[in-house]
């Protein structure tokens, strides 16, 4: 028998002042086993960074090929509609190809270089218009040490630059490249 996932508790203190978005956040958020923390690190700060009405983790977890592991959808109608698929990682080129003709918009939160995915844009549906926020691994990093099961933050992206402070009120930071995939 497998594993079971670990529940993380998290809570964010989200300022981000390049996208006038302030929120106090309060969420679970599931770590398979055979994720790793930069993963599970990295997945957290796409879903703070990206913060709107409609967005949610996948329920059906994170190998599953129709759906993202982070997604924005409109919460008006009957069915809601997939606005924006949000990719952690290094997502293949297949995918991602599948993910622009699903959803209106794709982002892609990573923290490590896209120059294999930027060799096979051209096999990408819209691939110019995939956004790229890459987060220094050294920023995951300092951040690992302080991640429990209980993980409480406060975020402030601020002219490109995210400082998270950790409950200990150490504060690490980095800047976010922001770019696209072609």
């Amino acid at each position: 028998m497998a594993p079971p996932a670990t529940i993380h508790r998290v809570r964010i203190d989200l300022s981000d002042v390049d996208r006038g978005v302030y929120e106090a956040l309060d969420f679970r958020v599931a770590r398979h086993p055979s994720e790793t923390l930069r993963f599970m690190l990295t997945r957290i700060l796409a879903y703070a960074l990206a913060y709107e009405e409609g967005i949610a983790f996948s329920k059906a977890g994170l190998h599953d090929s129709d759906e993202p592991p982070v997604a924005i959808h409109d919460p008006t109608g009957a069915s809601p509609q997939l606005r924006v698929w949000i990719d952690v990682g290094s997502p293949a080129a297949p995918r991602l190809h599948k993910a622009a003709k699903s959803a209106k918009a794709v982002r892609i939160f990573t923290h490590s270089e896209l120059a294999s995915l930027r060799a096979e844009a051209a096999s990408i549906h819209k691939a110019s218009t995939i956004a790229v926020t890459t987060i220094a691994p050294a920023f995951l990093d300092a951040l690992e040490g302080h991640v429990e099961r209980q993980i409480t933050l406060q975020l402030l992206r601020n002219e490109g630059v995210l400082y998270a402070t950790v409950a200990s009120g150490e504060t690490f930071e980095t800047p976010l490249r922001e770019d696209t995939l072609a």
